[in-house]
């Protein structure tokens, strides 16, 4: 307990930080797995587990909300006309609002995940998850584009956010994007924005608007044991209706969008 508050106090210090609280939690269920490997492997027995009785902090409320119009037009403005590469950060922004993708789903899109017939991607994200996500005319051109200039004889199976020189782009590429943004909208930097936070823009407005079941499609939930799962069973979103929200959001047609109940 005391090396759990100990990590909590040498936290790093970050402008949407908990007092720590993270930190000491990650390093409880760290240690706490530890201890039930050496337990598995019979390498201390049951009895001489010390972290047994060890709890994780209460969980916080998020600090994450959704941006209001003005902050994501701000944001877009600065993602395409600063830095080195703005039309790279410009396609990734848009890319997380449009879809409300994970980073590591936007990292993990390759060229054959592209369907331009029916105007998808192919989202792999976290827990082995992989859905058809529906992405509006100028998106998918958009990357189209990006993969004919910057990865024109790669294996489309290969990674397709890509650098001007062919290099894909690494995960830190992301913090790089956001760092950058705060240093000229202090805002970003105090409220600690991050690629999570446009997931969580676009979800909050296609729930206002659209509905739990479809707001539940849009952001690839998996349905769980819990009531609510149970329930998703029965009124689960279509891609037609994830379709017709994001004509909505967008303003451009979609070929799948559903017009109305069906």
């Amino acid at each position: 307990m005391n090396l759990s508050i100990e990590v909590q106090e040498r936290s790093a210090l970050r402008p949407n930080s908990r007092d720590g609280l993270g930190a000491r939690a990650n390093f409880i269920d760290a240690i706490k797995f530890l201890y039930r490997c050496a337990v598995a492997d019979h390498l201390i027995p049951q009895g001489n587990n010390p972290t047994r009785e060890l709890r994780r902090p209460a969980k916080q409320k998020s600090t994450r909300r959704p941006l209001t119009t003005a902050q994501l037009s701000e944001i877009n403005e600065v993602a395409a006309t600063t830095g080195i590469d703005p039309a790279l950060t410009a396609l990734i922004i848009r890319l997380h609002i449009e879809t409300a993708c994970r980073r590591g789903g936007s990292k993990a899109l390759r060229p054959c995940d592209l369907d331009t017939k029916q105007l998808t991607v192919g989202l792999r994200e976290k827990g082995n998850t992989v859905r058809d996500q529906p992405v509006s005319p100028s998106l998918m051109d958009a990357l189209l584009a990006h993969e004919r200039y910057r990865a024109p004889d790669h294996d489309r199976t290969a990674q397709l956010l890509r650098h001007r020189n062919g290099r894909p782009i690494p995960i830190t590429y992301y913090d790089q994007i956001w760092k950058r943004i705060g240093r000229i909208l202090p805002w970003v930097s105090t409220l600690g924005v991050t690629s999570h936070w446009l997931r969580y823009t676009t979800l909050t407005w296609v729930e206002r608007n659209f509905g739990y079941a479809v707001a539940a499609a849009y952001a690839g939930h998996v349905q769980t044991s819990g009531r609510t799962g149970n329930t998703l069973t029965y009124v689960s979103a279509t891609i037609e209706e994830v379709a017709a929200a994001l004509v909505a959001l967008t303003g451009e047609p979609y070929p799948l969008a559903a017009i109305g109940p069906q």
